[in-house]
C-alpha cells in the first residue's frame, strides 16, 4: 500500500465525527460552490461533488436544498477559502485550511491558537511544499477489483487505487479531479464522497508527551467554525 492509504488510515477521517460541525462545513461548500458555479448541480460539477458529500455524512435533502436556495441570494455573503502555515510544537508543520467571510477574524484566532499552544505563524509557502495536494474519490466496491480498476484509471491522472471497508478509495493529484470525475461519471459508478487532502511527504516521530503538545494545538484549531481541515507532519 502507498502513502495515501497509510495517511486514511492514521486519520480515518476524524474530523467529520461530529455531525453538526459537517453540516456547517457542507453548507459553507454548498455556498461556494453555488457562488462559484450556478445552482443547477448538473451543470455545476463542484455543487454535484459537494451533494455527494452531504449524503456521506447522512445531512438532510431539506438541508440541501435550504442551503443551495440560501446561496443563490445575493445578500449571502461568499466564504473565501484561505490557507494558513506555521509549525507546532517540536518542529511539526501544521497546514490549516479554512473558508471564511471575515479574513481579519479568522487570521486573528488562528494566530491566537499558535501563541497559546506554543506553536509559530508561517509565511505563505514556509510549508506547503511539505505536502502533496491530492483529491480522492469513494465508490461502492461491488465486485471491482480495486487492481484492475487502478491500471484503468492511470491514463486520468490515478496514482493509489484500494479497497477498505467503506468501499474502494481513489487518489490522484489534485489537478485531476474533474477529469476523475467525469470518468466515473461515464462509467455509471456511483461516487459515495470526494474531496481534496494535503498528504504530508515526510513525517516526525514524537514520544507521547510530545504528541500531546501538538495534539491540543491541533483540536484547538480545529474547533474554530471558520476552519476546514488541519494537516500536520506528525507521525500517526
Amino acid at each position: 500500500m502507498g502513502r495515501a492509504f497509510e495517511f486514511r488510515k492514521g486519520r480515518k477521517m476524524k474530523r467529520w465525527s461530529a455531525m453538526a460541525k459537517a453540516f456547517t462545513r457542507i453548507g459553507k461548500d454548498i455556498v461556494m460552490a453555488v457562488k462559484e458555479g450556478g445552482p443547477n448541480p448538473d451543470a455545476n460539477s463542484r455543487l454535484r461533488a459537494v451533494i455527494q458529500n452531504s449524503k456521506a455524512v447522512n445531512m438532510p435533502k431539506e438541508n440541501v436544498e435550504r442551503a443551495i436556495k440560501k446561496a443563490t441570494d445575493k445578500d449571502t455573503a461568499n466564504y473565501k477559502e484561505v490557507l494558513f502555515e506555521g509549525y507546532a510544537p517540536h518542529g511539526i508543520a501544521i497546514l490549516v485550511e479554512t473558508a471564511t467571510d471575515n479574513n481579519n477574524r479568522t487570521v486573528a484566532n488562528v494566530r491566537s491558537y499558535f501563541n497559546k499552544c506554543n506553536g509559530t505563524m508561517g509565511t505563505q509557502g514556509s510549508v506547503e511544499f511539505m505536502f502533496d495536494h491530492t483529491c480522492n474519490f469513494r465508490i461502492p466496491a461491488n465486485g471491482i477489483d480495486p487492481e484492475e480498476l487502478e491500471l484503468e484509471l492511470i491514463d486520468f491522472g490515478a496514482e493509489e487505487v484500494f479497497e477498505d471497508e467503506d468501499g474502494i478509495l481513489i487518489y490522484a493529484p489534485f489537478g485531476s479531479f474533474g477529469t476523475i470525475q467525469k470518468e466515473l461519471e461515464n462509467r455509471g459508478l456511483e461516487i459515495l464522497s470526494s474531496g481534496f487532502e494535503r498528504i504530508p511527504q515526510i513525517t516526525k516521530k514524537l514520544t507521547e508527551a510530545q504528541a500531546a503538545d501538538v495534539e491540543k494545538l491541533i483540536e484547538k484549531i480545529e474547533e474554530d467554525d471558520d476552519v476546514m481541515n488541519v494537516y500536520h507532519t506528525m507521525e500517526e
